[in-house]
């Protein structure tokens, strides 16, 4: 019953900002979610400025997105702030090139059975790079809830839990999907010939 109201609360907001340009509407509503976004955020990249950064960046984009009508107010603007905040921290890892290589050992699965490779020479630099580039590729050509389980999980480190709470479904429905994921990787990387060792 009273996150119906805060709903309510935040559809009012929302409205008194659209429809007579309300600065302390939607000044509030920032302010209601700022630090859970926050927080998420820093857990996230490590760093209060950065995370600051990103705070802020994530609003903004909110706001523009409020602002050029392609909000559906559903009740559930925190879910959708905390969504805009991922796909920020996303972006800030590819800028930064720290975006970690995805591996089936660390999910307990050994279905692609990457080898680490020695940083020796520039061949395996090359070799490490095309490899990395090709399992991103495969990710992007994930249907969009096993992708963003992936990204969830190898770019934003995040646990099942987290992944769990941050899409609204079970942890076992986020386990599924992880599998569905690394099955579908598997076999695009058999159709298309790849080998990661």
């Amino acid at each position: 019953m009273i996150q119906k109201s805060v709903s309510v609360d935040e559809h009012q907001l929302l409205d008194a900002y659209l429809v007579s340009g309300n600065i302390q509407a939607i000044s509030k509503l920032i302010e209601r979610h700022r630090r859970r976004v926050y927080d998420y955020i820093y857990l996230m990249v490590k760093d209060s400025e950065v995370a600051e950064d990103i705070c802020q960046e994530t609003f903004v984009k909110a706001i523009r997105v409020i602002e050029e009508g392609r909000y559906e107010d559903n009740g559930k603007f925190l879910s959708w702030v905390m969504r805009i905040a991922h796909n920020q921290v996303i972006d800030y890892f590819r800028r930064q090139k720290k975006v970690p290589t995805i591996t089936e050992s660390d999910a307990g699965y050994d279905i692609i059975g990457t080898q680490r490779l020695s940083e020796g020479s520039i061949e395996d630099k090359i070799v490490k790079e095309q490899i990395e580039a090709d399992l991103r590729r495969l990710v992007e050509q994930l249907p969009e809830e096993q992708r963003e389980v992936v990204k969830m999980r190898y770019y934003a480190g995040l646990s099942f839990k987290e992944i769990a709470e941050q899409t609204n479904v079970s942890i076992n429905t986020a386990l599924g999907r992880m599998r569905y994921a690394l099955t579908n990787l598997r076999r695009m990387i058999k159709e298309n010939n790849l080998i990661l060792t």
